[in-house]
């Protein structure tokens, strides 16, 4: 009995300890809940993306790589988990229109942010028409003579300034771009089967370098030549190691939420989980008395894990991700319900305490266990295909899920063992009664 007590106050410790660790770092602002742009405030980008030198088939993992590079972009400029994604939005001027929205949380300054993702360079090598004269490339129309790009920004892996030229003579900064492996074996083919012709290297639609290809480069390593100041060459190698955008972009729209809304949004959810948990906690102990108890001081060590997963991991909370907190609550109690039902069962067929403790916890697994793993698939479904809003409400919720049959099971056992109560006499009876029931 002294090792299960002992055990239950190791818990208690720790579970005080972690309520601690949450307190402290809310009150001295170390480790703040992360707050999504309904609850934080913030701003929303549209940007339209031009897809028109793209082919049908290239479209979804052009939009995929634009995704990854506008979100690699804005995290470089101090923002707390952005929410980046792609819509597909019907047609614009006839052609089929996709969009990427970018959400900002925190971020006050909107010029600001449309200026560093404006920033971003669209990189592309495309190859001289066969037919196009090489001394007309530097006509109005120079984009028609040459071939859809090749290979764009979504292939490069670094860039970096460097300056050629040998003893004696001015060095040129020039800015030497290395590939990944998809782009240095592209460039390779390309290099190998067009020698002696003629390729452009586009920044933001404009050439800057038409070089002809000497010889195959098999090492994945380009260099972008185009009379540049050292200031412009450096300037260039640090907005294409931000990230080169596979396809050009326009912003369409913008949209500022306040933090005053998101401040009131946090205050409701905070008022509306005490409010259940409080409703909760009085049911339990009206119905279940002691071991009502027992699952109210769980369900609080329940909620206080949870809180610090959400710091720890982190978790960025949105009104939606609040929301299946609460939810998750309430199923974290249903399985403490299913096991002192389980209990109760056992009592009216005769056996002691101990025992219908023993096998109410063990014959209410199982449908605990499948209804959670029923619980944790839709999760996963929600997560894996849902957008950024419903992927917070599977996280939170998945979370919720895994910690409560920690919580049901293991420490509410451990609380209920270490009590030591029996059933002969009357008083340990309604202890374990029923509502109005003795």
């Amino acid at each position: 009995m002294w090792q299960k007590r002992l055990t239950a106050l190791v818990i208690l410790v720790i579970g005080a300890g972690i309520c601690w660790y949450v307190y402290s770092s809310q009150a001295g602002a170390t480790r703040p809940f992360k707050l999504g742009l309904d609850l934080s405030g913030g701003t929303q980008l549209v940007y339209r993306a031009d897809l028109s030198a793209i082919t049908t088939n290239d479209v979804a993992s052009s939009m995929a790589s634009l995704r990854e590079t506008i979100e690699r972009r804005v995290n470089l400029f101090g923002v707390s988990e952005p929410i980046v994604q792609t819509q597909h939005a019907g047609t614009f001027a006839g052609s089929p229109e996709e969009r990427l929205i970018v959400e900002l949380p925190g971020v006050t300054d909107t010029q600001k942010a449309i200026e560093l993702i404006g920033e971003t360079p669209v990189l592309e090598f495309r190859m001289l028409r066969k037919d196009a004269d090489a001394t007309a490339t530097a006509s109005s129309t120079i984009n028609e003579l040459f071939e859809p790009a090749a290979i764009t920004g979504k292939n490069l892996k670094s860039a970096e300034l460097q300056f050629q030229g040998g003893v004696g003579a001015l060095n040129e900064p020039v800015v030497v771009i290395h590939f990944d492996a998809e782009g240095t074996k592209i460039f390779a083919d390309l290099t190998k089967n067009n020698v002696g012709r003629s390729f452009g290297m586009f920044l933001d639609g404009s050439p800057i370098s038409v070089p002809v290809i000497r010889e195959a480069i098999p090492d994945g390593t380009a260099v972008i030549s185009g009379g540049f100041s050292p200031e412009e060459a450096k300037e260039l190698a640090r907005n294409l190691n931000y990230g080169a955008l596979p396809v050009p972009i326009e912003l369409i729209s913008t949209q500022t939420v306040a933090g005053t809304l998101g401040a009131e949004a946090v205050q409701k959810g905070i008022m509306a989980g005490i409010c259940g948990i409080g409703a909760v906690i009085l049911f339990m102990l009206f119905w279940y008395r002691l071991p009502g108890l027992v699952a109210s001081c769980t369900l609080l060590l329940y909620i206080i894990v949870n809180l610090a997963l959400f710091q720890l991991i982190p978790v960025t909370l949105t009104a939606a991700g609040i929301a299946a907190f609460i939810l998750s609550i309430g199923m974290a109690v249903d399985a403490n319900v299913l096991i002192f039902e389980r209990m109760k069962e056992e009592l009216r067929g005769g056996k002691n305490l101990q025992d219908a403790m023993r096998d109410g916890f063990s014959r209410a697994w199982l449908s605990i266990r499948d209804s959670n793993i029923s619980s944790l698939i839709t999760a996963t479904i929600l997560f894996w295909f849902g957008t950024s809003l419903i992927k917070g409400f599977a996280l939170v919720f998945g979370i919720g899920v895994l910690v409560s049959m920690l919580t049901a099971i293991t420490v509410s056992r451990t609380f209920l063992f270490a009590l030591g109560f029996d059933t002969k006499s009357k008083f340990a009876r309604f202890l374990f009664g029923s509502g109005i029931k003795a």
